[in-house]
């Protein structure tokens, strides 16, 4: 089911390394050697090109081929939870108690960007230097309440959906392609993407706040990026979808038998007010920013709706009241000073990573339809 902000979105379209750890927090790999780039490929027969020995197959019978595979996917995304509660070793791995081996999903590969990898929420992992990946984000709390045998987290900061299939530079090292470790025994795929493709985030935090002066009560920094009428940031979120429909088919290639969740982004600022102590911009901006992130949130969305065997996870509604402007705990994102003992700056704090993982926990145990 899409949800409410989604549908407005669309209504007004109208008018973040190969890491793995087994049983024991051993890190270890699923995979005997890297998944090759095989471009987006075919999800489904009755999509593209009919596959061989499809030729004379009828639209209306690929068609329904289509969909009885995406129904098979999509009910993989059931969650039985194990009996046990997994622990956590010395460096924040998973590790999976006996009594947790009949647990549902067993190989987990998180993807992502640095609203995943969690920069400077203790622990920070170093491999590989750059990345900042946290043993206290979402994937790792997850991963541990799951009692998963191998957990990869290949989310990385800085990543857009490029980094998905081509290496990604980062300092004193390099992140490899990041659906490298999916491999046909993979049985549970977290993914959220999109804010750093076309420079979104960065334009966002790093142009807008200079631009406040211009304009304190107004939105100075829409009027920059609005070029012939154009709302240039907005569009460039809503062109992320395709993206994201490219990077479902190669998982789907690549894992076959995954359940596979597209994770939305959370609330940033607050729906009204201001607090420019803590979010430094123009009283109009944070209207803005919020239309900014409904459209990148929609574009995953259609994403997972177009893929049909896919889901979103909404984590939007949830985090509502728990934006960089709220009091003290209550905020799941930092604010424009980073903590070097929380989070990074404009990024999600131990509180956000703990409703996120809430989220997609609840996502698993309702189970995932494919849509039609």
């Amino acid at each position: 089911m899409v949800s409410r902000h989604v549908r407005q979105d669309r209504a007004a379209r109208s008018t973040r390394f190969p890491r793995s750890v087994g049983a024991h927090g051993e890190r270890r790999s699923d995979r005997a050697g890297p998944a090759p780039w095989s471009g987006t490929g075919r999800l489904l027969p009755g999509r593209g090109s009919p596959t061989p020995g499809q030729a004379g197959v009828r639209p209306r019978q690929a068609r329904g081929v289509a969909f009885a595979v995406a129904g098979a996917l999509a009910a993989t995304c059931a969650l039985t939870l194990a009996p046990g509660a997994a622990s956590a070793a010395p460096d924040g791995t998973a590790v999976a108690p006996a009594g947790d081996r009949d647990a549902r999903y067993s190989r987990y590969v998180a993807l992502g960007d640095s609203y995943v990898s969690g920069p400077l929420i203790p622990l920070t992992r170093p491999d590989p230097p750059g990345c900042f990946p946290s043993t206290a984000n979402y994937p790792a709390l997850l991963a541990r309440d799951l009692g998963v045998r191998s957990f990869t987290d290949m989310s990385c900061g800085g990543a857009d959906t490029t980094h998905m299939t081509r290496p990604q530079s980062v300092p004193l090292g390099s992140n490899p392609p990041q659906l490298d470790p999916l491999t046909r025994q993979t049985d549970l795929v977290t993914l959220s993407i999109g804010g750093n493709d076309f420079g979104i985030f960065g334009e966002l935090t790093r142009t807008c706040p200079e631009l406040r002066p211009q304009d304190p009560t107004g939105n100075p920094c829409q009027r920059h990026y609005t070029v012939d009428g154009v709302d240039t940031l907005v569009d460039h979120a809503r062109r992320v979808s395709e993206r994201v429909s490219a990077i479902l088919r190669t998982v789907h290639e690549r894992a076959p038998r995954a359940c596979v969740l597209l994770v939305g982004c959370p609330h940033i600022g607050p729906p009204s007010g201001a607090c420019p102590t803590i979010l430094p911009f123009a009283d109009g901006y944070l209207r803005w920013l919020d239309t900014v992130e409904r459209a990148l949130n929609t574009s995953m969305a259609d994403a997972a709706e177009r893929d049909g065997a896919a889901r979103y996870v909404d984590t939007y509604a949830a985090s509502l009241g728990h934006d960089a402007c709220a009091p003290g705990d209550q905020a799941w994102i930092q604010g424009k000073d980073t903590d070097p003992l929380a989070a990074a700056s404009y990024h999600p704090r131990r509180a956000a990573m703990e409703g996120v993982a809430e989220q997609v926990r609840r996502a698993l145990e309702g189970g995932a339809r494919a849509r039609r």
